[in-house]
């Protein structure tokens, strides 16, 4: 199968990566403006590259829309004289599957999907959204593409920008930032700021995600009432952490929904 990228930006890269340590089967074919970003990831993913779009559509079994929301509006444009029938995939978020159709409609069949860029490890987690009448086949194609390199979760399209602000991989790599600065702040190295507070974040969670304790149990064992730890989360509360991820939160959702607006 053709799998043809629209965008050879960063999830495309990410995508490329996993795809190829699944030993994908499928040829990899990217389309993008900017011949820099092709050469790379050509050298580095052995990828086949098409400088000219509508050859790159018509080669596509499926098509995967890997620009940012704010350009797929003119992709789409762009592309709207083809008249071959395709599956296509939108990474776009906040794009819904009723502005997609309105400005490519049929013959193309849309799907949406949310990818993290930590699927170049094999360890990814994607959201699919599929439309109503979408065949059984199309459906299975789509899973069984992101399934290669990572867990796939089916959500309502009602649901998919609190998903989209929600998994992101930057929230971990921030709170690791922030939580090493702060331990280089009262004496340890760089280095060993680093391990102790991926310890903290990473192998936990991997102990709960792996393991059948619950989270609540799992913050009691490792918060004695009164101990060090229990005293730094009361703190961070106290300074209002779970207020600033709520806010963050927030803000990220009305950025997905303004993606929507024409």
């Amino acid at each position: 199968m053709n799998i043809v990228f629209l965008g050879g930006g960063r999830i495309t890269s990410a995508m490329l990566a996993g795809l190829r340590l699944a030993k994908t089967k499928h040829r990899l074919i990217i389309h993008d403006r900017n011949g820099n970003k092709l050469r790379d990831l050509k050298r580095r993913y052995a990828a086949v590259v098409e400088l000219d779009l509508e050859r790159a559509v018509r080669r596509a079994d499926l098509l995967i829309i890997a620009v940012r929301p704010s350009s797929v509006a003119e992709l789409l444009r762009s592309i709207r004289a083809t008249n071959k029938p395709l599956l296509a995939v939108s990474l776009a978020a906040g794009i819904p599957l009723r502005i997609l159709s309105k400005n490519l409609g049929p013959p193309i069949r849309w799907v949406r999907a949310m990818p993290s860029p930590v699927c170049r490890s094999g360890r990814g987690l994607t959201a699919l959204t599929f439309p109503r009448g979408l065949a059984a086949r199309d459906r299975n194609i789509v899973r069984t593409l992101f399934a290669s390199f990572g867990q796939v979760v089916e959500i309502p399209e009602s649901k998919f920008d609190a998903f989209t602000v929600t998994y992101s991989s930057s929230h971990g790599y921030h709170a690791l930032a922030v939580l090493a600065a702060s331990a280089e702040a009262v004496g340890l190295d760089k280095k060993t700021a680093l391990l102790a507070s991926a310890h903290a974040l990473a192998d936990g969670i991997v102990a709960w995600r792996e393991g059948k304790h619950s989270l609540e149990s799992l913050l009691e064992e490792a918060a004695t009432p009164g101990g060090i730890a229990a005293s730094a989360a009361t703190a961070m509360d106290a300074a209002g952490y779970k207020l600033a991820v709520r806010k963050g939160v927030a803000a990220g959702l009305r950025r997905a929904r303004a993606n929507a607006r024409p």
